[in-house]
């Protein structure tokens, strides 16, 4: 087995002062609390280059240094039964849940927490074998901190099918996202490149180079502090809304890793970034209907936005 390091660091952001220093990691790096703890305990975490304990408290303009360790060893699945994952549909071709935040779609390098293929390995659902063996019926994915519906395939001619249909762009991917600010326009398309960030290997950036990548946005409610928008990918890119918003200067709330204001986060009390995957539209892969499911929004985003209506 072999191991490599990846060295994260960010200075703490004012919205943070006072925080628990698991909680801004998490906050900053995308981490689960309990991933941060470990990483604390195992001496691989530092502020101002002293080592500390995970009750410590942060400070703003402080420096947080994380290493984290990646695992080069094939990646396996570990059946267990994941709590908050909801099965919206089931047939012998397909399964479509409702994922919430903080579960991986697949296992992959330095994610340790639970996964959609896992879950669906515990609960006895037998899914598709296509695709890498980590990731088995898997024909779309949603970051860990985004929650909604989502499609696995269960058979073999459900993979192919809906393998194409992601790839030649036929299945409608529609996404709620509350960002700061107002767009303007109010409804728009961006078009722009995405690719890998060439200062932070877990983020990503617009940049000549990238990946075509397409966002339509239609904003649904503007308030005082931010915007409700209706968002429809052409594309799929790795956070490919949240770098878009980010690239208007309109980031996702509670968005920390691409800009958002942390004071504005705390306010809403987001841990992570507001945005849901609400509806996923396609045809069957067995019947050639035309189905569409959806996911109401989780009680975080739903009072974050509760908190921004009545701030009007």
């Amino acid at each position: 087995m072999s191991t490599s390091i990846d060295h994260r660091s960010l200075r703490v952001p004012d919205g943070l002062e006072g925080e628990r220093i698991d909680v801004a990691m998490a906050q900053l790096f995308g981490l689960s609390r309990s991933r941060a703890a470990e990483l604390i305990a195992d001496g691989r975490v530092r502020l101002d280059g002293a080592d500390v304990s995970k009750s410590e408290r942060v400070l703003p303009g402080a420096v947080l240094d994380v290493e984290i360790p990646v695992e080069s060893d094939p990646l396996e699945i570990v059946p267990e039964i994941v709590e908050g994952i909801k099965i919206i549909h089931d047939d012998p071709a397909i399964v479509v849940i409702d994922k919430p935040v903080g579960v991986a779609v697949h296992p992959s390098p330095g994610w340790r927490g639970p996964t959609v293929v896992g879950h669906l390995a515990g609960a006895g659902f037998r899914i598709s074998t296509s695709g890498a063996k980590e990731r088995e019926g898997i024909v779309q994915r949603l970051d860990v901190g985004t929650s909604g519906v989502m499609v696995i395939a269960k058979s073999e001619h459900a993979y192919s099918i809906l393998k194409n249909a992601f790839r030649q762009r036929t299945v409608e991917k529609t996404y709620h996202a509350l960002v700061q600010g107002h767009p303007d326009p109010l409804s728009g398309t961006v078009d722009a490149p995405i690719g890998r960030h060439p200062g932070a290997d877990y983020k990503f950036a617009v940049m000549d180079g990238g990946r075509a990548s397409v966002t339509h946005y239609e904003t649904l409610e503007a308030h005082r502090f931010a915007s409700l928008l209706e968002v429809r990918l052409e594309t799929g890119r790795t956070h490919q809304i949240r770098v878009h918003m980010a690239a208007l200067r309109h980031p996702c709330c509670g968005d920390l890793t691409y800009g958002a204001d942390p004071t504005l986060a705390h306010r809403l009390g987001l841990t992570r970034q507001w945005l849901h995957a609400v509806r996923l539209g396609f045809e069957h892969p067995e019947t050639g209907d035309a189905v569409e499911y959806e996911s109401p929004y989780p009680d975080d985003l739903q009072h974050a936005l509760d908190v921004i209506r009545d701030s009007d």
